[in-house]
């Protein structure tokens, strides 16, 4: 395989990535005939199919499975090779490819805001996806880094953890709990729960209360998303069990309130993830060491019911909680 080349790699990774040729020449500004004829050759060199033109959309065959799994690991290291020479010219440059869960996004932008504050040169990109889906780019190389809770044990990545997760039960102002105190767990039992998804890592982490607990909650409705639930508790449709770090701007808006609810909030951890055979680029490596020294921080939210009158600020570096006199 004398001729393979770096472009070619990187157009045949393209397309594999789009599922479509016409979307790969879109992305890399290349016209379709191009890349066409770009993965001919490389079908040519290699000396079999990579795709089945014949399937629509097109998909790859089990070579081209195995040829892109090395493709993207080549140009994984051919990245970080660029960026280690870019630090040693004294300029900090590269793309940071950041891949979050879900949940993860509505403090991500503050991370990655204040960490071009230092570095502004690095090109950023943010990925969101679902626990399963992070690991999965990130073991496949499509990811630099990527912050979700801990892996399951098998993965091949490098859990650290900088920050933690609370979850919490919330409702709309006007609940009959709000604003009671010491609420036991049995009291929730005949209120209308309302509950992810089934396979949403909130809904898995609350039945694994619940059956710890052996408490049965009414479940009222089961609702798609933490957007759409929380639509739904402000309506006064039930309660919920949620992230603290997807309520805060109906917190701050009195659009929503944490019950009182004894040994709550819980907490898990925010990890972040890098593969462990995998060398870290200077900018990779300074984005870890930057969330590490500075994830608590940024990451700050409120988690439990306000007994004493405050509000929540954004600053520049990130959300602080100050009382409420202090703000005006």
């Amino acid at each position: 395989m004398k001729s393979l080349t770096l472009r070619g790699l990187r157009i045949f990774e393209a397309a594999a990535s789009a599922g479509n040729f016409s979307r790969a020449a879109e992305l890399l500004e290349l016209t379709q005939p191009a890349v066409s004829l770009q993965i001919k050759q490389l079908e040519e060199e290699v000396g079999t199919p990579l795709f089945d033109k014949q399937a629509r959309p097109i998909v790859l065959t089990d070579a081209g499975r195995e040829f892109l799994r090395h493709a993207r690991t080549i140009l994984a290291q051919v990245r970080t090779a660029e960026d280690a020479l870019a630090s040693l010219e004294g300029s900090f440059k590269g793309q940071l490819h950041l891949g979050v869960v879900s949940t993860g996004h509505y403090f991500a932008p503050v991370l990655l805001a204040a960490f071009r504050r230092k570095f502004p040169e690095v090109r950023m990109k943010l990925t969101l996806g679902t626990r399963d889906e992070i690991l999965a780019m990130l073991g496949d190389h499509r990811l630099d880094i990527a912050i979700a809770g801990y892996p399951p044990a098998q993965a091949d990545v490098e859990a650290e953890a900088f920050a933690r997760h609370p979850h919490c039960i919330v409702a709309a102002p006007d609940h009959p709990l709000a604003g009671a105190s010491r609420i036991e767990w049995d009291e929730l039992a005949g209120e209308p729960f309302l509950f992810r998804e089934a396979g949403s890592a909130t809904r898995q982490f609350l039945e694994h209360l619940l059956q710890s607990r052996s408490i049965h909650v009414n479940v009222s409705t089961e609702f798609e998303g933490t957007e759409t639930i929380k639509q739904a508790v402000m309506a006064g449709l039930g309660i919920t069990f949620v992230s603290a770090h997807a309520i805060q701007t109906e917190l701050m808006a009195n659009r929503m309130v944490i019950l009182d609810v004894i040994d709550m909030p819980k907490l898990l951890d925010w990890c972040i993830l890098t593969r462990r055979d995998s060398l870290l680029s200077p900018v990779k490596q300074a984005f870890r060491e930057f969330v590490l020294a500075e994830g608590v921080a940024l990451t700050q939210c409120i988690s439990a019911p306000e007994r004493h009158p405050e509000v929540l600020i954004q600053t520049r570096s990130g959300l602080t909680v100050v009382p409420q006199a202090a703000a005006r």
